[in-house]
């Protein structure tokens, strides 16, 4: 019975209704019960057939499910939007009857690669920064900016009460005419608006950014609001990428 146990955030993560994280605070809130009793000690564990339940909920046990999607510019990543924007998931056919939820975040006006899932424990690995998963975004921006300037994105600009950097950066392109260029940069960490707001503080105001890669994955074969289910190996290969790189 003991290797039954589990971890009480753990599984109210696994079970698609939040991340880890989140689910440890509705624990110190009070708002988990399991078996009727209102449990509010991290760390507590409970075994396959003990009912819990958030917020009054009780929890019901999906199979984790992983989509790939290609989110287009003007949608909300998120659920539910309180100003009744489109949001991700209004994307998906009908026929997905699990509760996703999209691993982080992109802007609104930002288009690319976001991944929606249902277990939050692999969303809690991939997001940690301390992780260290590639995010690589393609960023037109306005200006041409000297190296001088570009080489502090690798060392950290301040915007607000954040440093913002990127640990990798490449020019594409210039179009001296336009006077435009177009950087591919390479995050670890996603801020809010991390690379508008660390280009705007450089004094290059981002015109157009799609994130093109998420560690191993790319658009390949994607439109814009299109997704796709993740094999196996994929979800194994990302989960081994993040872990290896921790290690």
């Amino acid at each position: 019975m003991t290797n039954n146990l589990e971890r009480l955030q753990k599984v109210i993560a696994q079970s698609g209704v939040t991340s880890r994280r989140k689910a440890e605070n509705l624990i110190l809130e009070g708002k988990v019960k399991v078996n009727g009793k209102v449990i509010t000690t991290l760390g507590t564990k409970v075994t396959p057939d003990d009912k819990v339940e958030v917020n009054g909920v009780p929890l019901e046990k999906e199979e984790p499910v992983y989509y790939l999607m290609y989110k287009p510019r003007g949608i909300i990543s998120s659920v539910k939007d309180d100003k009744g924007r489109k949001v991700v998931t209004d994307l998906l056919s009908e026929e997905i009857e699990e509760r996703l939820f999209p691993i982080g975040r992109l802007d609104y006006d930002t288009s690319g690669i976001l991944l929606l899932t249902n277990d939050g424990e692999f969303a809690n690995l991939l997001m940690h920064p301390k992780h260290k998963i590639d995010k690589v975004y393609v960023a037109k921006i306005k200006g041409l900016p000297p190296k001088s300037d570009l080489t502090k994105i690798k060392k950290g600009v301040k915007s607000e009460q954040d440093i913002l950097k990127a640990v990798g950066y490449r020019v594409l392109s210039s179009d001296k005419k336009a006077g435009t260029t177009i950087l591919e940069l390479t995050l670890h960490e996603g801020k809010n608006r991390h690379v508008r707001r660390m280009m705007e503080a450089l004094g290059f105001p981002v015109l157009k950014l799609k994130r093109e890669r998420y560690g191993l994955l790319t658009l390949d074969g994607l439109k814009p609001g299109e997704y796709r289910k993740l094999t196996p190996k994929e979800v194994k290969q990302m989960r081994n990428l993040a872990i290896k790189i921790v290690k």
